[in-house]
């Protein structure tokens, strides 16, 4: 029988040491490798929170530029993953795609064999190049278009909207997206870190730790929730309803109000921030603050009748529809974010492993419950 019992959920319970990623809840901190996460979004870049995540420091100009150069050089997908991408069915979610590919690529991978720290970092570097080409591939496939090679010249968050759209992204847009990559790159041990740890630690390989990530992403209770959100302003504008008496009414009868609360942060998501600023310019540039004035809306009752702040999703639904990004690519944009940090966990976990391995509470029929022949039996 275990000797300390965990909350439910693993609640409260510190699972591993780590250098990545560090939460005060109480206070709204989000800080990688020590640098506060609005500092990095005011200043930096996905590719340097990037390194920052992978090196434990930030890089110098020349060591930027390699960064970029070689996650450039990553580009670049094996024709038989092209091939089962168009293989798949019609009804595929982009998540389901995502999960299976990624898993794939580990065939095509030179250095798949090899657990080393140097071949880890060189598979992370494929690794983060290649999801976002496969979500935009799939993407352009499953809508009849015609596939648009990476362009080495943009930055990742400007290469995924050129591959995704067709056309070159503007200046706002593409820093918009990379301040959200930047936001939803890490956040400790949350469900799809932790499998991936989990799965690192048994000695596999990255790509199954990844796919294992994944996985644990698709559910609504992890990296769903801003497809919910979503849903729900959708629902709203078709009804034609007042966004704070529908979701009246939904509390009223027990639904869930997705976008709301967070299991570490007792103040505001940090990252919550960022994104209802970006959703309110973008509507404000465009001339349709529809999504943001909802949204807003919303949050005030909330936080008023509930005292619950919104998280990381509640602003990041109304963001990405700014940009034009189906629903469904939502979920995978957050992968394509978080295998930064996944990538630095499971360098982290292989660079000094043990086998994880809790114990559980045992709560099921008395010790010694005894055989019974069927016969016997009630």
């Amino acid at each position: 029988m275990a000797t300390a019992v965990a909350g439910k959920g693993l609640e409260g319970i510190v699972a591993a040491n780590s250098g990545v990623c560090w939460i005060d809840g109480e206070a709204g901190v989000l800080a990688y490798r020590g640098i506060d996460i609005h500092e990095l979004a005011e200043h930096s870049t996905f590719e340097e929170t990037t390194y920052l995540l992978w090196n434990g420091r930030l890089p110098s100009q020349l060591a930027l530029r390699e960064f970029h150069a070689q996650l450039a050089l990553a580009r670049e997908l094996d024709q038989r993953i092209i091939d089962m991408l168009r293989s798949f069915p019609a009804s595929a979610t982009p998540m389901e795609v995502l999960r299976t590919a990624v898993s794939a690529l580990s065939f095509y991978d030179a250095d798949e064999k090899d657990n080393s720290h140097d071949a880890n970092v060189r598979k992370s570097y494929n690794l983060t190049a290649q999801l976002a080409m496969i979500v935009a591939i799939y993407d352009r496939l499953r809508k009849g278009k015609e596939i648009i090679p990476p362009d080495r010249s943009l930055s990742h968050a400007g290469n995924f909207l050129w591959m995704l759209n067709g056309v070159k992204p503007s200046e706002t847009a593409t820093r918009t997206l990379d301040i959200a990559l930047i936001l939803h790159a890490d956040h400790e041990l949350n469900a799809s870190t932790f499998a991936a740890r989990v799965i690192a630690a048994t000695l596999s390989d990255i790509h199954s730790a990844v796919t294992g990530a994944i996985g644990a992403l698709k559910g609504p209770l992890h990296g769903g929730a801003n497809e919910a959100v979503m849903r729900l302003l959708l629902a709203i504008d078709k009804a034609g309803a007042d966004p704070v008496e529908y979701v009246k009414n939904m509390l009223a009868n027990k639904q869930k109000v997705s976008g709301f609360g967070h299991r570490v942060y007792k103040t505001e998501d940090p990252r919550a921030t960022h994104l209802r600023k970006m959703s309110e310019q973008l509507g404000r540039d465009a001339g349709q603050s529809k999504w943001f004035d909802m949204s807003r809306a919303i949050e005030v009752y909330v936080k008023g009748e509930k005292k619950l702040n919104a998280n990381v999703d509640f602003y990041s639904a109304s963001t990405y529809a700014m940009l034009g990004i189906d629903i469904d690519l939502y979920t995978p944009i957050f992968a394509i974010s978080r295998i930064a940090g996944w990538s630095a966990h499971v360098i982290e976990q292989l660079d000094d492993n043990r086998l994880i391995r809790p114990r559980a509470e045992y709560i099921g029929p008395v010790y010694p419950t005894h055989w019974v022949p069927v016969e016997e039996r009630g």
